[in-house]
């Protein structure tokens, strides 16, 4: 058998420069929508499946995780626990993999190119959010809520024959099936994790109730309807996963011909964080072929940080921005003296955790005075609704996210049941929104994260329980009820979250950092009490 380091070191330099190729290609498709970047995306992907699927290598390295010696030196032993991360769904059947990478590529493709088709007219994604934040007819919105789904049939029967394949996949390589194989490579207990997703639906069910009461009544008065005629097109966004600005609160007139990239600049500058060589590399305004959500990327886990945005001048694309930058800000203050492996968030929870701590500041009081030019009285004024408004985008997301894990957890269980029915089923559980008369449509297709990331949401609401912690936690290192606008705020960051890197597990980092595992009273108390 050969030395740990004559194995690691050939092997960690082919990853470290196919993941730079495929990260460089896939920011290529998605910035130009050219097929080229795609393909070019899918064969340094199967380069590697190839590289990780070989069976002697894993054989080795499973020998090597079972040495007590080796499990002894830290740093080793945790590279070579991602490393199997990396081998254990590249075992089953190549010809398997290549299908899934080509698959998932395609979906993606056709999501990055598209776009709806609304009374003849090719529109926007902002155009859509445009209308569903500002239009009071209903009929208008109504069919530019159908109009979103239209991506969802062109893609739904794919996405199921890929669920099917990554079934495959993950049951050739010893799982259940492809939700139980990614929890595992994930380091989340599925028992733990539902337990709290659990408490979190108990402890959410009467507020949101009550808070959705308030809310049709408040969308019933605007579309001048009945409480009981609220349909789905009434809410602020396709998927009803954010909340509208109350009555008395309009926050988009605030960001109006504000430069959203500058304001970006200096809340992180002042706060420690520099991020003009972030912004420098990125691409930021829509055009067309261009993916038109936004996203994070390290290209090569030594400074290549990037983000891909469609900035408008309203506080969604403030906020996006802000979350963003946030995963920017953890992937540049990585320790670059870690081994190639360790130079990534702890976990993909971690690093959501740090994107939605920073995105939540634009319903703050004291961060609009300072960066939207808010007169502070006014400010003060709205402090109360901004704190309600919060609260309900706290709400609103957990219960949209439950119905996402559940969705998934579901699909990968028996993906020929009636998908369209199991989504609506859980729509209506979770946000008490009813289902229009008669629709039978893959809904479900149409959210870009069940085709393309898939497993992932349960990410995005443990990082909401992770960036309530930090803001106790960062209030209580401070003593100070205000982390704005001081450079020991990012300093800590650094010292107790980003500089780490991936050496530990994200549950021991969280330990480390406050002395106790992920916690969902922090945000109970925060957002539900």
């Amino acid at each position: 058998m050969p030395s740990v380091d004559s194995f690691l070191n050939p092997r960690l330099k082919q990853v470290e420069s196919l993941y730079k190729a495929s990260s460089e290609a896939y920011w290529q498709a998605t910035t130009t929508g050219e097929e080229k970047y795609e393909q070019q995306y899918i064969g340094y992907r199967q380069d590697l499946i190839r590289l990780f699927s070989n069976k002697e290598d894993y054989a080795i390295l499973k020998e090597w995780l079972a040495n007590e010696t080796l499990q002894k030196d830290l740093l080793l032993y945790r590279q070579l626990v991602l490393l199997e991360h990396e081998y254990i769904p590249n075992q089953p059947d190549a010809d398997l993999l290549s299908d899934i990478v080509q698959k998932e590529s395609e979906i993606e493709g056709e999501f990055t190119r598209f776009r709806v088709s609304l009374d003849g007219q090719t529109v926007s994604d902002n155009e859509i959010q445009d209308i569903l934040q500002n239009e009071t007819d209903s009929t208008i919105r109504r069919k530019a809520w159908e109009a979103s789904k239209q991506i969802g049939c062109q893609v739904a029967e794919r996405v199921i024959e890929l669920v099917k394949l990554r079934n495959r996949a993950a049951q050739e390589a010893g799982f259940k099936n492809y939700y139980a194989m990614s929890l595992h490579l994930q380091e989340l207990d599925g028992r733990d994790l539902f337990s709290i997703l659990a408490k979190l639906e108990k402890e959410t069910t009467e507020p949101f109730r009550r808070a959705k009461r308030k809310l049709d009544g408040q969308l019933a008065r605007t579309f001048k309807i009945s409480t009981n005629e609220v349909m789905p097109w009434h809410y602020a966004d396709p998927f009803f996963q954010e909340a509208p600005p109350p009555e008395n609160v309009q926050l988009d007139p605030y960001f109006k011909e504000k430069n959203i990239i500058e304001i970006t600049k200096h809340f992180f500058a002042d706060i420690g964080l520099d991020v003009e060589d972030i912004l420098q590399r990125s691409d930021l305004f829509e055009r067309p072929n261009k993916n038109q959500h936004a996203y994070c990327i390290d290209i090569d886990h030594s400074g290549d940080v990037r983000v891909l945005a469609n900035i408008r001048d309203n506080e969604w694309w403030m906020s996006t921005m802000l979350h963003e930058f946030g995963h920017g800000v953890y992937d540049k203050y990585i320790d670059r003296t870690l081994p190639y492996l360790l130079r990534t968030p702890a976990h993909t929870l971690t690093t959501e955790a740090i994107a939605m701590f920073m995105g939540r500041l634009t319903k703050n009081p004291e961060w609009l005075t300072l960066y939207a030019d808010v007169p502070k009285q006014e400010a003060e004024r709205l402090g109360k609704e901004l704190e309600e408004y919060l609260s309900l985008s706290m709400l609103i997301f957990v219960r949209w996210g439950l119905v996402m894990v559940h969705f998934e957890h579901e699909m990968y269980h028996d993906p020929d049941q009636d998908l369209n029915a199991l989504w609506w089923s859980l729509v209506e559980r979770f946000q008490l929104i009813r289902k229009p008369d008669r629709r039978n449509e893959p809904d479900w297709a149409a959210k870009i994260h069940i085709g393309t990331a898939p497993v992932y949401y349960q990410n995005y609401i443990l990082g909401e329980l992770m960036a309530s912690q930090l803001h106790f936690m960062i209030v209580d290192e401070l003593r100070n009820d205000s982390y704005l606008k001081k450079k020991s705020t990012g300093a800590y960051l650094i010292r107790r979250i980003f500089h780490p890197g991936a050496q530990i597990p994200w549950y021991e980092l969280l330990k480390n950092a406050n002395g106790e595992g992920l916690n969902p009273d922090y945000f109970i108390k925060q957002f539900i009490r």
